[in-house]
């Protein structure tokens, strides 16, 4: 169930679309989306990451295909608009095996920026607010280079973005594909992966099943969530802006709390109270994390308006769901 309003009207004919990573968390929002505005979609998924039960129940749907494969093998389709999102996006899946995330990011790029290039498409690159590293900027804004560890824990992950954006741009420069390049902050909502290790999806399973939040460090970590509705409704709006419209343009809610607050909601909002257990911070895990959206305003005409507790609440309902399907 949508807890926004929609803003993104088609324009134009209807059109085919491909998305990469779309049985994981957001492309599959994603992909609901784009069949709501009358498209035909093609979904890429390996389900490595990705979950079918995310995309089962679109099998029989007239305008929906899946094809089941490595997004870095060669795909035979014919398409007028990519939305590039395959790849590992938490750190417990990304961090399983670094090689393959490294591979799957660049390689798959590169894959699709050559698809876009054969048939003409535009193609939209999901990248992500790791490229900023552990900034030393608050809050980030599109210019700043960054702050990252390439030889880290988490360099698969951040640096392989940043290549992916490197070639975006160069693709654009060499031979004038049509691309688009947003990076995305902290998202969550229904359809998150109880094991994938964000914060939000593990504080709200932890308290559902009565074991103690983890709060890594002291907890005064900032980050800033924005509801998957909103996220999706973001990168529509940039593929339907003009082709000059290239990025990177930040996609995120730009309301900060800390670690510890977001706890406190979550204890709230599931009706009982939780138990802290503090852990030692990770390598690498940033201290401050904050959209600066002035130009996702100014040239989408976008910004977040679902409510943190509005969209805790459907993520917490999504989870019991879960969890009592499990029992």
């Amino acid at each position: 169930m949508s807890t926004t309003s929609r803003s993104a009207a088609p324009t134009g004919p209807p059109r085919r679309v491909l998305v990469t990573g779309g049985g994981g968390f957001i492309g599959s929002h994603l992909v609901r989306r784009l069949l709501e505005l009358g498209h035909e979609v093609s979904c890429v998924d390996d389900f490595s990451s990705g979950a079918y039960a995310n995309v089962a129940g679109l099998r029989d749907h007239p305008r929906f295909s899946l094809l089941t494969q490595d997004v870095v093998d060669p795909l035979h389709v014919e398409v007028d608009e990519i939305y590039h999102l395959a790849g590992p996006a938490s750190p417990v899946a990304y961090q399983r095996d670094p090689v393959r995330t490294t591979r799957t990011i660049v390689l798959g790029s590169l894959a699709m920026l050559e698809l876009a290039r054969r048939t003409g498409a535009k193609v939209l690159l999901a990248s992500t607010s790791e490229v900023y590293g552990d900034p030393a900027v608050h809050p980030q804004h599109e210019d700043y280079w960054g702050n990252v560890n390439p030889v880290g824990p988490r360099a698969c992950y951040d640096e392989g973005k940043r290549c992916a954006e490197s070639l975006f741009t160069d693709h654009r420069r060499a031979y004038g594909t049509r691309t688009k390049v947003v990076r995305i902050f902290n998202t969550y909502g229904p359809r998150m992966r109880a094991d994938d290790g964000r914060v939000v999806s593990s504080f709200v399973v932890q308290a559902l099943t009565g074991r103690a939040v983890t709060v890594f460090g002291d907890g005064s970590q900032t980050r800033s969530f924005c509801f998957v509705d909103d996220l999706v409704e973001g990168l529509v709006l940039m593929m339907q802006a003009d082709d000059d419209v290239a990025g990177p343009v930040n996609l995120g809610n730009p309301v900060e709390l800390t670690v510890t607050e977001l706890a406190d909601r979550v204890a709230d909002l599931v009706g009982h109270p939780v138990r802290i257990e503090h852990r030692p911070l990770p390598t690498d895990d940033p201290c401050r994390r904050r959209p600066d959206i002035g130009r996702a305003r100014e040239l989408l005409d976008w910004s977040p308006s679902v409510d943190l507790d509005v969209g805790l609440k459907a993520t917490i309902g999504h989870f019991r769901e879960v969890l009592e399907l499990e029992d």
